[in-house]
């Protein structure tokens, strides 16, 4: 079986501008947990953006499933939450009606959705324990719920790969520990590759299989009981 994501003496430039990432060697295979993180700046979204076939590298390979990410037939096999994903503050969509987008967007639907596709989108309102508020105005809640409601909307997709770009942006201390908790168990529960990506790993030390530590290149690659101890600081991550 293909690895979920492989990057090969891959380096990536913007146009006119310096190198963001390095000789990068990378290789992350299916059901892992991997944490990527770094200080803002070092690189990790690019990584990631590159990663997924939205940015080409200057140059070596990025291979999704296998496959050029760029033009990859497992595409829709991703859930990705954007950075910072948010409805405007006057959208009146509903969680339901948000994560019912996440099963229009995987099966292509143009109209209603069939009774399998509402159930799918039940189980994912579910997953993340939002059935209470499922039928509630997404803005009337908290942030931590609010990604919950994304989380939910990329489940319902049914990926094999679960992508987070900064999921704790804008959420306090206990939802974080509450969303890393989460996203453990959608791991064990459904067997799901996690990519997690952000500027600190405070909240999902204890879950992840491997943290991945980005600074233009990999500087630090393996289980987190491994990491230097200064790492161990979150402050550190953002230096």
């Amino acid at each position: 079986m293909p690895l979920a994501v492989e990057l090969r003496a891959l380096s990536f430039a913007y146009p006119h501008g310096q190198t963001v990432l390095r000789d990068v060697d990378l290789a992350i295979a299916h059901g892992e947990f991997v944490a990527v993180a770094g200080p803002n700046g070092g690189g990790k979204t690019t990584l990631l953006r590159v990663a997924l076939g939205l940015e080409r590298p200057t140059q070596g390979e990025a291979l999704l499933f296998g496959e050029p990410a760029h033009a990859s037939s497992h595409r829709a096999t991703i859930g990705y939450l954007a950075q910072r994903a948010r409805l405007g503050v006057d959208a009146p969509a509903t969680v339901r009606e948000v994560v019912s987008a996440g099963r229009l967007a995987a099966s292509g639907l143009l109209g209603p959705l069939r009774r399998r596709d509402r159930a799918i989108v039940a189980e994912a309102i579910g997953r993340v324990g939002l059935e209470a508020v499922a039928d509630a105005p997404l803005r009337t809640l908290s942030g931590g719920m609010q990604q919950r409601a994304f989380i939910a909307k990329a489940l319902a997709g049914e990926p094999s790969l679960l992508v987070l770009d900064e999921p704790t942006t804008g959420v306090d201390v206990e939802a974080q520990d509450a969303l890393a908790a989460l996203l453990d168990r959608l791991h064990r529960e459904l067997g799901v590759t996690v990519l997690y990506v952000s500027h600190e790993f405070g909240a999902v030390e204890r879950f992840v299989q491997r943290l991945v530590l980005v600074r233009s290149s990999i500087v630090f690659d393996g289980p987190p009981a491994q990491l230097p101890g200064v790492w161990h600081d979150p402050s550190h991550v953002h230096v």
